[in-house]
């Protein structure tokens, strides 16, 4: 499994236990972490991914609440509200990600984690996302480093 990837997946189960089980993000990630033997740079993006999402998650809901008006985030499948975070605050927050890839990245973990629905509607919001708030020239840069 590639390590960004890697990273992406234990983020993503450290903000669903944050969001659902109200556990502390940190402690979250630490349980994560514990009998693995991860490689560094596996835990420093996972954390570093986490952490953010989890600190600038009532500006993420806000940007997602715009291209998904009719889909309350409260109401949003906790799995698929998760994911739209962490790839929002990637393309947000993390310049050196192009934006393609967090989303196809949360297209995958859609799909492992969602339902039939999860990756089309994953999709679509961070499109719109990316629409809204990048412009094409950031996109670009982006895509070509």
């Amino acid at each position: 499994m590639r390590k960004r990837h890697r990273a992406r997946r234990i983020a993503l189960q450290a903000l669903f236990q944050a969001d659902v089980g109200g556990a502390p993000i940190e402690e979250a990630l630490e349980f994560l972490f514990q009998d693995k033997q991860l490689p560094k740079d596996v835990i420093e993006f996972a954390t570093r991914l986490a952490l953010g999402t989890w600190q600038h998650r009532d500006e993420i809901d806000r940007v997602i609440q715009e291209c998904a008006p009719h889909w309350p985030i409260e109401r949003m499948a906790n799995v698929d509200r998760n994911i739209l975070r962490m790839a929002t605050y990637e393309i947000l927050h993390m310049p050196d990600t192009p934006h393609s890839v967090s989303i196809n990245e949360a297209v995958e973990l859609a799909k492992l984690f969602g339902t039939s629905e999860s990756g089309r509607f994953v999709n679509g919001i961070l499109g719109g996302i990316v629409k809204r708030h990048c412009t094409p020239q950031q996109e670009s840069d982006t895509e070509n480093n």
